[in-house]
Parts: C-alpha cells; structure tokens; sequence
C-alpha cells in the first residue's frame, strides 16, 4: 500500500504513523515551575543529537507545563525510564493542572539536581541533568510552523545507578529502558543482540 501522508488516507483503522516510527525512547523530563512547583512528564519523541558535546531534545505537541518551565528556568531532567518503573511512568503521563506535582502524583521521589534546580526521580537507574540550548516551532515544507515545540538541553550532569553497570558497561538486561512503539503498545530493551560494524578494505 502507498498513500499521501499529507491526506493520510491509510484506510486503516489507526494511523500508522507512530508504529513504523519506532522504538523511541522515551524522555521522563522533570522540570520545575517558576513558583517552585515539581514537573514530571514522559515524552515518547525524544532523542539523543550527538555526544560532543553531549545533547539531547525532546518535542511538544504544543504548549505544555514542560514547555513553559523550560522557558523560565532553561533547566531540565531526563530521567531513564526502565520497565520496574512502567507503571509509575505512565501515571506521570496523566494531563494534571500546572500546580499538581506528577512526582507525588506517581509515588515517585523528585530528587534535586547537582548542577540544576529541576528534579529528577529519584528511583530512576540514571537520569540527566541538562540546561537549554534552544526553544522554536519547527517549520513545514510550506515554510509555516507546526504545532511542535522542539526543545534541546545540552547535557552538564549524570547519574548512574551502579547497579545497572557490568564490565565497564550499561548492562541492558538490568536497566530494561522502555521504548514506545504504536498505538499503546511498549517495549523494553532487557534481550539485545551485538553487531560489529565491518571494516573497509581496500584492495585495490
């Protein structure tokens, strides 16, 4: 099958757009209010941009409590949600008023930053600790903005749980980092698999 996506006559019963788009991590962003108010939020477009220096960014369908905090504070935490914590990170996802703190809201520890005001969960296996580099509305190809907030935060801290470390490394097994895939459905990064990227040879 092959449709425009600007018409997005798929014919399905939901979009698929998401779900062919994925795994995507996901960015437990925490933030704190102007009036010292904890903010706690899972974004499922989320990323890394590069690791030097160390960058992150995370988008906005428009203007929410994450948005507006991160504009008054340019502080923000990006804590790793793992799979012993799904539950309580799809709490945090409910639409609260700006003066509900998600953190209490989910049973979660809002931990202080070390070089930021924002939070972090405390439970979480590692998290980071980022400042903002950049705020604005991407634009389409017809040169209007789209209704996303595009937020990126160089990274200045991070925490890790040694418990999640074996041989030096990330012990995926342990530190089963969700994903979001379509629709309502998730995945969790616990089974791997390695490659090794294969070296060119000349041999001419």
């Amino acid at each position: 099958m092959f449709y425009e996506a600007h018409s997005n006559e798929h014919g399905l019963r939901h979009d698929p757009f998401k779900a062919l788009v994925s795994p995507r991590p996901i960015g437990w962003i925490g933030t704190l209010a102007a009036d010292g108010t904890p903010n706690l939020a899972p974004y499922s477009f989320f990323n890394a941009i590069g690791d030097n220096p160390k960058m992150i960014m995370f988008a906005s369908d428009g203007r929410k409590d994450s948005v507006t905090n991160v504009e008054a504070t340019g502080e923000f935490s990006a804590s790793l949600a793992s799979l012993t914590l799904a539950d309580k990170m799809n709490a945090s996802s409910i639409s609260a008023p700006p003066h509900i703190d998600e953190f209490d809201y989910a049973g979660l520890t809002a931990k202080p930053g070390r070089l930021i005001s924002a939070p972090h969960v405390g439970e979480a296996f590692a998290a980071l600790e980022c400042k903002v580099v950049d705020i604005f509305r991407p634009k389409t190809i017809s040169g209007t903005e789209s209704g996303y907030i595009l937020v990126i935060g160089q990274v200045v801290g991070i925490h890790i749980d040694p418990h999640i470390v074996t041989d030096g490394k990330i012990d995926m097994a342990k530190a089963a980092p969700l994903a979001r895939l379509g629709y309502r459905d998730y995945s969790h990064g616990a089974e791997t698999f390695e490659m090794v990227r294969p070296t060119w040879e000349d041999e001419a």
